[in-house]
């Protein structure tokens, strides 16, 4: 009883803090943002140790001076990202989508989005990426995504509402397969999150120049059912709410290459592919996250 109500509880305050968000303008909502930044980067030590451990990994040339830049911009782009996420399904719709959202290379992916074969759509915790779903629902293109289920219930379904706004539909990781089987029969869109740790047992490839590891049924969707992968970002502009909408590269079983000979060369395509905008643009990448976990099997065994 205590849990749910205090599950209820959490679920009330963010629908509060939702609710003032919305009220004000995102101009305004930007602003503060950048003042709750400076805070959690430079006075309040929230996950300092991990983002400056995963800068200094990634960018080892890197200068005190650009660390706390970019810890700083991490912040801001993470909480600007909630405010958006709270104001896109009032102003973003299909009449006005042009002003909101630069897509890149759009005919090659709208044809394969279109394409009676499935498609798989590979992004990353790079820039917004819970408006891709959001912004192909707008297009007419629903896609299914794979989600593990919060532990609040209330939160859970509030968050999954929100994403089923235009048609996205959520999957529970667990237990998933003939539900994932059916839509890739069926043709249906698939976008997964690629930059999540496998388990020590997983697909160890190189990301942003280190090993991390990787789930490996992604490359196995794409290999064992002919599904093109589609490797996409959708990054933000010079203000809020206006991105940009990249599509990288396309791995087509249909087109043969070196990149599809197996599980470990795709898995390393798609992480060489989702590190390009993140090299170039890094302050919208989310160096909270714990990529970077343990060693590979072979490592291991060489050590012990």
């Amino acid at each position: 009883m205590a849990t749910k109500v205090g599950n209820y509880a959490v679920y009330l305050l963010v629908r509060w803090v939702f609710a003032a968000v919305q009220i004000l303008p995102l101009e305004r909502c930007d602003r503060y943002c950048h003042l709750l930044a400076k805070l959690l980067a430079h006075v309040i030590p929230v996950r300092r140790r991990l983002i400056d451990e995963n800068l200094r990994l990634v960018f080892p040339t890197w200068t005190q001076s650009q660390i706390d830049q970019t810890r700083e911009a991490t912040w801001h782009h993470l909480l600007l990202m909630a405010c958006e996420i709270a104001h896109a399904p009032r102003k973003i719709h299909r009449t006005n989508w042009r002003e909101h959202f630069r897509v890149l290379n759009a005919r090659e992916m709208v044809s394969h989005m279109l394409d009676e074969r499935p498609t798989i759509l590979v992004t990353g915790h790079y820039g917004n990426f819970e408006l891709t779903g959001f912004i192909t629902g707008v297009f007419g293109l629903p896609t299914s995504t794979i989600v593990r289920p919060l532990d609040n219930p209330y939160l859970h379904q509030y968050f999954e509402d929100f994403r089923s706004l235009n048609g996205q539909y959520m999957i529970d990781k667990q237990g998933s397969s003939n539900e994932i089987q059916e839509l890739l029969d069926r043709g249906g869109i698939l976008t997964l999150l690629a930059d999540q740790y496998g388990g020590p047992k997983g697909c160890w490839a190189k990301f942003l120049g280190h090993p991390a590891s990787c789930h490996k049924a992604l490359a196995l969707f794409t290999l064992t059912s002919k599904a093109p992968m589609l490797v996409v970002y959708n990054r933000r502009l010079s203000k809020p709410l206006t991105f940009e909408m990249g599509h990288i590269a396309t791995a087509d079983p249909e087109v043969p290459g070196d990149h599809l000979s197996g599980v470990q060369a795709l898995t390393q395509w798609y992480n060489d592919n989702l590190a390009i905008p993140i090299l170039k643009w890094p302050d919208q990448y989310w160096w909270v996250h714990r990529r970077w976990r343990g060693e590979p099997p072979a490592r291991r065994r060489k050590e012990a």
